[in-house]
């Protein structure tokens, strides 16, 4: 069946999109930037942290080993990474390089940009996951729980979605490509390091422990940790975290749809709008 619509010479859309998704997905690896953040580092913190912790175990998690439970926390990172720290810096400065606004007058449908833009950084936190295990399995013995496999998968894709859509909303919201990186670490580093990603939040004072669990960053990471422990019973699905990361994520992309700018700030502090 031909690629082409009886309207006029537009691709139909899945072509359309896929050829979007590739070209996106050049750009990123293009970026070392991006490429680095969303796949090198992640894995830097797994080797450094797995190798000076390699045969702890954590009581308060049950026994389990570190890597067990460094792994997913990692995994989340990275996916974090990937979809929110990235979308909110490309997004934010692509727009002030007027690349958003060429885009926007070209006949690509305005969807099909974003769309490809989001399935691209889902994309590489799928690939970024993967490595993770890969090397998580190979070097530190970490165990896949086979009957949780589809819960990891599920929380994994939440989780993308979740951070797009937040990435997205900030990336709405900064004023301009050059505090896009500031706003994006700001609002992820200190927050990660109170969510349960590089060590266990059990023994930290209460009201630390009550902030991280404000941010979707710590649901997310317990659900996915919860899929790699091995003391989980039945199907590893974490609905209460998986709750709350739906809840953000609806909140993040309510704020895109209405607050989304193809066109950078006009001097002056005026904005145009479509």
């Amino acid at each position: 069946m031909s690629t082409r619509t009886r309207a006029g010479s537009r691709p139909a859309t899945g072509p359309l999109l896929l050829r979007q998704v590739r070209h996106q997905n050049r750009l990123f690896l293009r970026n070392p930037f991006s490429a680095f953040f969303s796949l090198a580092l992640p894995l830097m913190f797994l080797l450094v942290f797995g190798s000076l912790n390699s045969g702890q175990t954590l009581e308060a998690r049950g026994g389990i080993p570190y890597v067990q439970f460094l792994t997913p926390g990692l995994l989340a990172f990275a996916v974090v990474s990937t979809c929110y720290t990235g979308l909110v810096t490309g997004v934010a400065m692509n727009r002030d390089m007027g690349i958003l606004k060429r885009v926007r007058g070209t006949p690509l449908p305005a969807w099909i940009y974003v769309a490809a833009r989001i399935l691209s950084s889902v994309w590489f936190s799928v690939v970024s996951a993967v490595l993770m295990v890969g090397v998580g399995v190979v070097l530190f013995d970490v165990e896949i729980i086979w009957r949780m496999l589809p819960a990891a998968v599920g929380t994994l894709l939440l989780g993308s979605a979740c951070f797009c859509a937040l990435g997205m909303a900030v990336a709405a919201l900064v004023p301009n490509g050059e505090a896009a990186p500031i706003v994006a670490n700001f609002t992820v580093l200190p927050v990660a390091f109170i969510s349960d990603l590089f060590f266990p939040m059990d023994t930290a004072p209460a009201w630390l422990r009550t902030l991280g669990s404000v941010f979707p960053v710590k649901h997310f990471a317990l659900a996915m940790e919860a899929t790699f422990n091995p003391f989980t019973t039945g199907s590893g699905w974490s609905w209460d975290h998986l709750a709350v990361l739906v809840l953000w994520g609806l909140a993040g992309l309510l704020v895109a749809v209405r607050k989304f700018r193809w066109e950078p700030n006009i001097p002056g502090g005026r904005r145009r709008r479509r």
